[in-house]
């Protein structure tokens, strides 16, 4: 297998980064934050997802919010974004497996990761909403200070919240700890809270037109957080606008993997496949979507099936759904 110089192969077989050489771009990022210093934060908040700025901006915007409070970010109101029903095509053709896997193969790809997508098939999805952004570690830590037994994310050095990321996602949680997250907000609220479903999940990051990114299906390394062109660390939500869904959802390619509700299985008239997850976790194991800042461009393409593995290399969030009240008939 033949790896990317800033990703090394992990045991699993997936590419790695190596977080060391990140810097988080400081020396970038340091003129804009002191050009930004006077700034509030409502005009701050416009910076954060405005494609007119660079990323540069964006990012030390989003940085600053992170300090000062994030007004796009309420506490138990999260945007959420609406869905029609909709039946649509889910998964990849089966002829397009093989072009795939070699598109990637110079990252180790192997053609079961791939055939997992396969065949393309329609889904049935009913109305729903589905969040603007990622589960944040402000959102997160409100959690865990209602319930001081629930889990706290392994990539919080000793237990401790990481101070200045309020808007930047959570990661490093177990769907066991997204799911309770879902739970209690919904108890909190009175709302129908819930993890999208495998297929919901990729209805919404590609608006069912079988596209392979959020924005299209040309790949731009500039539209997602990812190895090939990000800082190799998380980033405040909504700062990559280019990679925004159909439906103006954000993150949904890169940043962090995302849960959904739905355990792996073979799509309709596919064998199932025994692949390093299954090795990991056994058969029944949470799919995750959407790759990370720590992968590659393969991981966020709307298709891709994907999992969780034991390390905190593997950042893995969860972004909300909500399900649609039904409408009682007139009179």
């Amino acid at each position: 297998m033949v790896a990317h110089d800033l990703a090394p192969s992990s045991s699993s077989g997936e590419p790695e980064a190596d977080l060391a050489l990140s810097g988080v771009g400081l020396d970038r990022l340091r003129p804009m934050l002191r050009d930004l210093r006077g700034a509030g934060v409502d005009e701050l908040a416009s910076m954060v997802e405005d494609r007119d700025c660079t990323l540069a901006t964006r990012h030390a915007a989003g940085l600053l919010l992170g300090l000062l409070g994030d007004p796009r970010l309420a506490a138990d109101a999260p945007v959420m974004l609406e869905v029609p029903a909709a039946t649509v095509g889910i998964g990849l053709p089966a002829d397009e497996v093989e072009a795939v896997t070699a598109t990637w193969a110079h990252l180790g790809v192997q053609r079961d990761w791939i055939a997992k997508e396969s065949p393309r098939h329609l889904v049935t999805i009913d109305a729903f909403r589905i969040a603007k952004y990622p589960v944040t570690q402000g959102h997160y830590l409100r959690f865990v200070v209602d319930q001081p037994r629930a889990e706290r994310p392994t990539s919080w050095a000793h237990g401790v919240f990481p101070f200045g990321q309020d808007n930047q996602p959570v990661y490093t949680v177990s769907p066991e700890g997204a799911d309770a997250y879902v739970d209690w907000l919904s108890d909190r609220t009175g709302r129908t809270f819930r993890l999208p479903t495998e297929a919901e999940w990729e209805y919404a990051a590609s608006g069912g037109d079988g596209r392979q990114y959020p924005w299209g299906d040309s790949w731009e390394p500039s539209a997602a957080n990812t190895a090939e062109a990000g800082p190799l660390t998380t980033t405040p939500v909504g700062i990559y606008p280019e990679g925004a869904s159909p439906f103006g959802a954000l993150d949904m390619a890169g940043n962090v993997e995302e849960y959904v509700s739905t355990s792996y299985v073979a799509y309709p008239g596919a064998g199932f496949v025994a692949d390093d997850l299954v090795e990991t976790h056994g058969t029944n194991y949470r799919v995750a979507r959407g790759g990370s800042y720590a992968r590659h461009g393969d991981l966020v393409r709307c298709s891709r099936r994907h999992g969780w593995f034991p390390s905190d290399h593997f950042a893995m969030g969860f972004r909300l759904a909500e399900t649609v009240p039904s409408r009682l008939p007139d009179g």
